[in-house]
């Protein structure tokens, strides 16, 4: 067993972090403010002020139930505090959505098995490689060891990044020409036993989940990955790119049903304004966000923070 208590590469940077975090939001805080500025306008609250509400929740893609969920709160707020004045409601759906995000903010435990297999997997164009790198840069600069499972064994292209990324980090790539991408993981997780390594991120294809060959295939990925250690993965990841908005839920309950995940990577928050669709995940299908990213620095990858997300989309 290893133990991830040793110093963050974030402590030193979390004032800039909140910088970037809130210039990468920008898009989606826009539509909140206009969500926001509906106080502002209705200094009484009444129905219209909720139907408004209600539209603009929408308009920042946090679906139908999420939205549902957050008006009853801001109704019963109003009611148990007995509160008159439409700016007072603001406060109301920060805590609100704060509230609703809160219980996907689960970080990685302290002390994990070595060697510790994460599976990624994703649509195409999702980022799941560029994520093994961040991830890569991340475990190395709390001093652990990291081999990288070239899964995707469809693309050349994804090899050819994912062997950049090992180059650029000086850690091996396990790949094959040919070959299928089970056999790839496996064996990348013998050679990490013999060699010691701490962590072992697996790449696999980009695949919709309605291609449903791909679906079984990366099932079939999970199982054997199980024979060469009962206790793997460790934990099996979803990179989902922000821009798909409501679509992500869908993504999510398919690849769950399919793999039974354990978390979520959300990136490109920073080139949408879709980012309101994680609520919409929290309320119809919550699985643990571990990390998310608003761009291609190898620091714009961090954990998951419900309170500090909000505060940034609210500005």
């Amino acid at each position: 067993m290893f133990s991830l208590g040793s110093p963050k590469p974030e402590d030193a940077s979390a004032s800039d972090w909140k910088s970037r975090l809130k210039r990468g939001l920008a898009l989606t805080g826009q539509r909140l403010k206009r969500v926001a500025g509906l106080f502002q306008g209705h200094p009484k609250i009444d129905e219209a002020l909720y139907e408004a509400l209600e539209s603009r929740l929408l308009e920042a893609d946090v679906g139908v139930r999420a939205t549902t969920h957050l008006i009853e709160a801001l109704r019963k707020a109003a009611r148990d505090k007995r509160l008159e004045d439409g700016a007072q409601l603001e406060q109301e759906l920060r805590a609100a959505l704060a509230g609703l995000l809160g219980p996907l903010e689960k970080p990685l435990p302290q002390a994990l098995p070595k060697p510790f297999v994460i599976l990624l997997a994703g649509v195409n164009g999702a980022g799941k490689t560029t994520t093994i790198g961040k991830l890569t840069r991340r475990f190395q600069s709390q001093g652990r060891t990291v081999l990288l499972a070239a899964g995707d064994t469809f693309r050349a292209a994804a090899r050819e990044q994912l062997q950049s990324w090992g180059a650029r980090h000086g850690v091996t790539v396990v790949s094959q020409e040919s070959g299928d991408s089970a056999a790839v993981i496996f064996d990348a997780i013998h050679s990490a036993r013999a060699k010691g390594i701490d962590v072992v991120l697996a790449d696999t294809a980009g695949r919709l989940p309605t291609q449903l060959n791909l679906m079984e295939e990366i099932r079939k990925v999970k199982r054997v990955i199980a024979k060469a250690d009962a206790s793997a993965p460790h934990e099996t990841w979803l990179v989902l790119d922000a821009n798909t908005g409501q679509n992500a839920v869908a993504q999510v309950k398919a690849f769950d049903a399919a793999l039974g995940l354990t978390g979520l990577v959300v990136t490109k928050l920073d080139g949408t304004a879709k980012g309101g669709a994680l609520a919409a995940i929290a309320r119809e299908h919550p699985v643990p966000i571990r990390f998310i990213g608003i761009g291609e620095k190898p620091d714009d990858l961090r954990p998951f923070a419900a309170a500090e997300f909000v505060d940034a989309l609210f500005g």
